[in-house]
This record gives structure tokens, sequence and C-alpha cells, in this order.
């Protein structure tokens, strides 16, 4: 099942709008970005060069010290005032990333995020217990207006306090819980130390991310909380989960909504392209729908 009929277009057809999203976002940066003309510029670059997603390896990164470099707000594609929200990175390493969306941007964040409950299983009329923290992180409101635009029935309950939690998951009966791989390890901890075994659970899905985990965990939650769990991905700098996602019934690999963000895996030391099974570092690029703050960045971003 597909939540958008463009996850069903042949690959011939994606292709002409990414090509077309493309040519349009890098003349929007170029035109509205000193930084990126700066540096479109210093390569030698004018935005009728760039014609298809195959010209990509002619742009500069965007790497994670630019947007430190301009924090707060030195990246925006847009006045301050058109955006009406404002997330931010954990910013343990220093200042946090601020990521602004404006109202277009929250309505591609919560449809990319509908995609990928579908794809996690979940379905209109079901009842979604989010255990992701509500605030600057961007995991709780994200999923949590993906759920509504989906037609979930959304427990905010946020993180901690954990026999709250229980007390909500066995009184309220979601089928769905979201929250990082060890939460759930968490509450499957004190369902079992309270005796209520995966069976009595309500839960049917669990959309775990926000931390690495691994086939081994998969294997506990799914047994302690009696669901399947899938793994959501994605990461602030270019809007916050929903970038990907993994199916229910494959659960081996993410599924990236490539109408929205285009992948390439490339060498880590000269930035070339890799051929299809070759290890590197993953660079993705937003479409110009996805563009309109400093976060949701303008053309590649590294991932380590």
């Amino acid at each position: 099942m597909h939540y958008n009929e463009i996850e069903t277009w042949p690959r011939e057809k994606l292709r002409r709008l990414q090509d077309e999203q493309l040519r349009r976002m890098v003349s929007y940066v170029y035109e509205h970005i000193p930084f990126y003309k700066e540096h479109l510029d210093q390569e030698g670059i004018r935005p009728g060069d760039i014609r298809s997603v195959e010209d990509l390896p002619k742009l500069p990164f965007t790497r994670k010290q630019d947007l430190k470099a301009h924090y707060p707000f030195g990246l925006l594609a847009v006045p301050r005032e058109q955006t009406i929200r404002i997330h931010a990175s954990s910013g343990t390493t220093g200042k946090p990333t601020i990521v602004c969306y404006t109202r277009d941007d929250l309505e591609i964040f919560s449809e990319v995020m509908a995609r990928s409950f579908v794809a996690a299983g979940t379905r209109p009329g079901m009842m979604l217990h989010n255990a992701f923290g509500y605030g600057l992180f961007t995991g709780g409101l994200g999923l949590h207006y993906g759920g509504e635009k989906l037609g979930l029935t959304v427990i905010p309950v946020s993180g901690g306090m954990t026999q709250r939690q229980i007390m909500l998951i066995q009184d309220l009966q979601p089928d769905i819980i979201s929250c990082t791989p060890s939460y759930a390890q968490t509450l499957g901890e004190e369902f079992k130390r309270l005796g209520i075994a995966p069976e009595e659970i309500s839960l049917k899905y669990a959309l775990l991310g926000a931390e690495p985990w691994t086939e081994t965990i998969r294997e506990n939650v799914d047994a302690s909380l009696g669901v399947r769990s899938t793994n959501l991905y994605g990461l602030s700098e270019i809007i916050g989960p929903g970038v990907s996602q993994e199916c229910i019934e494959a659960r081996s690999g993410s599924h990236i909504w490539e109408d929205h963000f285009y992948p390439e895996v490339v060498d880590p030391t000269s930035g070339e392209p890799l051929p299809d099974g070759k290890e590197g570092v993953l660079v993705l690029t937003p479409d110009t729908e996805s563009n309109a703050t400093s976060s949701l960045l303008d053309e590649r971003h590294h991932l380590s």
C-alpha cells in the first residue's frame, strides 16, 4: 500500500520531476542566498549549467560547518517573517543547528511522515502513542503532524515518565508507538517486570529512530512489546524524520522519498559518485520546495 500515487511512478517520470526541481532550486538559491551565489561563482557555475541530476557532481557540498558558520538565520532562503516554526538540533557539540520552516515546508514534512507511517504498516483510524520528545527536537511534532495528516489518533505523550506511559498504553490501547529504540526496550523491560505479556499489549507497530540500533535490538523490541518494528530515518538539516522509512513487508532497508530527497553515495576522499553496491558517504539533495530555510539544505549534505 502507498500513501501517494507519486510513489508508484516509473523511474523515467520521477527523473523528469527531479531534474525540473533541481533546475528550479539551483536558480532560486543563486538568486536569494548570497552564500550559494558566492560558492557557485567561485566554481564558475551558473544556474543554467545544471540541467539534470547527472550534473549534481558539479555542485559544491554544503557541510555541517557551513550551517554553524551562519548560525542562526544566515542561510534562510526566505525572510524570517515567512517562517512559522523553529526547531533545533541537540547542540551537543556547541551551538545547535537551527531549523526554520515555512507553511509549505511543514506541509511537506507532514506528507513524508504520513508516507512513512503507511510504509510501516499503519492505516487511518489507528491510534499512535508518540513517545518522541516534543520541543526543539524535530521528532515529536514531526511525527505528530504526520500522524494527524494520515488520519491517526495521536496521543502526544512525549518522552519519560515510564510508569505513566505504561498506564496510557494499557488504558488507551494504541496500535502504534513511536520512540527511540532504547526507550522501546525500556518499555518492554517494564512490561515484563509488571508481569504483562507481549500478547496482552495492544501495540502492533513501532516506528523507531533518532539513534543507531541493530537487528538484535529489533528482535528484542518485537518480542517484548509484541510489535513489528521499523526504522524511521531523517535529520534536522534536511527536514527531520521522514526522509526515508523501512517498509513493514521487507524490513531490510529504507525507502527514500525521492521526489523530495535525492540520494547519492560518494567517495569520502574525492566526493565523486560511487556505483551501486559501493560503500561511501551518503549525500542528500532536497527539492526546491524544501529549501526555504537554513536547515533544509539547498545543495548537498554529507552524512557520515
